[in-house]
This record gives structure tokens, C-alpha cells and sequence, in this order.
């Protein structure tokens, strides 16, 4: 049961932190944040804004097919490799430095997830 609910919740992270970094790089090229109407209609013209919501749709309807079919308790702590996943992407595209501690806040969410799929 478990070896085809892991690549399942790796398909499900890696759309769900795909979205979270597709809504930076959408929200970078709309300028400064504002609640207003003119801000609004030029995140709803713009790209990466757009794809990250087929993205988060697409985890989305991944997600309650794994939870339909596969236990909670397993499932839902396995959410927790989309910080792993988005990180990567924050070092990769978005040229983030990551400090040691937080490696080791990504090791230890690594280790949970072994534990919590044994």
C-alpha cells in the first residue's frame, strides 16, 4: 500500500510547491501589493499566476483521491515534503540562501516522514 502512495504524495507535493512558487514569481511581476482592483486584474492576466492555480487545482483533486484511498494519519503528515520540495525551488529559481539550521529543520521533516511511512 505504501509504495504507491509515495510517488502519489511526491506527484501531489511537488504540484502543490510548484503552485506556491509560480504564485511568487506571479506576484513579483505585479508589482507592490495592494488591495485593489487594478492589482487584482493584473494577477488575473498574469501567467505564472494563472498556471500556479491549475497547479493548486490539479494537488488538489491528487489530494482528496489520496485521502479517499489511503490513511490520514500517514497521508497527511507526508504534506509536510512540500516545504522540502518549495526550498529547493527557493535555492534553484529563486536564488535563496539557505542557512545550516534550516537543513537540519529539512532533515528532520525528512526523517518524520520515513517514520511516520514504517
Amino acid at each position: 500500500m505504501l509504495f504507491k502512495l509515495i510517488p502519489i504524495m511526491l506527484l501531489q507535493n511537488s504540484l502543490l510547491s510548484g503552485g506556491q512558487i509560480l504564485m511568487k514569481m506571479g506576484l513579483t511581476q505585479a508589482g507592490d501589493f495592494s488591495f485593489t482592483l487594478s492589482y487584482f486584474m493584473r494577477l488575473l492576466t498574469n501567467i505564472p499566476f494563472i498556471l500556479c492555480g491549475v497547479l493548486f487545482t490539479a494537488s488538489s483533486i491528487l489530494w482528496m483521491y489520496t485521502i479517499k484511498v489511503f490513511p490520514l494519519s500517514v497521508c497527511y503528515p507526508l504534506l509536510s515534503l512540500s516545504y522540502v520540495i518549495a526550498m529547493l525551488g527557493a535555492i534553484f529559481i529563486f536564488h535563496e540562501q539557505v542557512p545550516p539550521i534550516r537543513w537540519i529543520g529539512v532533515a528532520l521533516i525528512m526523517l518524520g516522514c520515513v517514520l511516520v511511512t514504517k
